[in-house]
């Protein structure tokens, strides 16, 4: 029996990092939001990562009838209370913009201050009436802001995330790297039971 899961975002790169985690399996097919263009993404009105994850699980369970992960990922500063948090995405127009508020507003912030985390909750749904969200699971990545930009790999404030498990910035790290050890990564594999579980479940069961 062939399942199907959508995977809630139009990111390919966040489709081939599940679809690793999953494994090569001829009884599932992975879909994401691409596959469904009539749908709108719904809006990020949760207070929480956890919040956001489930409300997109929700959503594409609902409207696509499939079971569905979603996940709400963004950057904690402690120096800056937290922020921008579930903001991040929307802390200024462009990656680059980003970054540039953000060191301008850590300016004088001393490097035993600097700490911070890449936070992930991923989510499990499945349809029905109504959808109801399964798993919530969370990933995180320790760290700091370094003081200036460093590496080309990754995208939004990775070129200013020092990894203190790793001693560089996130941005140096080669993606094969970064895919094992991301707090997106570690979300999905804290999730990954749930979804063998179901993968391995008879639909009538």
């Amino acid at each position: 029996m062939t399942r199907e899961l959508v995977l809630a975002t139009t990111n390919l790169g966040k489709l081939r990092e599940l679809e690793k985690l999953l494994g090569q399996s001829s009884a599932l097919i992975l879909r994401s939001a691409l596959d469904f263009p009539s749908l709108t993404a719904p809006e990020e009105t949760g207070t929480t990562f956890e919040d956001n994850a489930k409300l997109k699980a929700l959503y594409y369970a609902e409207k696509t009838g499939l079971p569905c992960v979603a996940d709400d990922s963004g950057l904690m500063v402690d120096a800056l209370g937290g922020r921008p948090g579930v903001y991040s995405s929307r802390y200024a127009p462009t990656d680059s913009e980003r970054i540039a508020k953000l060191l301008e507003e850590m300016r004088d912030v001393p490097d035993h201050l600097r700490t911070a985390r890449f936070v992930c909750a991923a989510a499990f749904a499945l349809p029905g009436t109504p959808p109801k969200i399964v798993a919530v699971e969370r990933g995180v990545l320790e760290g700091s802001i370094a003081r200036e930009p460093r590496g080309s790999h990754g995208f939004g404030f990775d070129p200013v995330f020092f990894v203190t498990e790793l001693g560089c910035n996130l941005a140096e790290v080669l993606p094969d790297i970064k895919n094992t050890l991301s707090h997106r990564a570690r979300a999905f594999q804290r999730l990954l039971p749930t979804l063998l579980e179901w993968l391995h479940t008879p639909e009538n069961a």
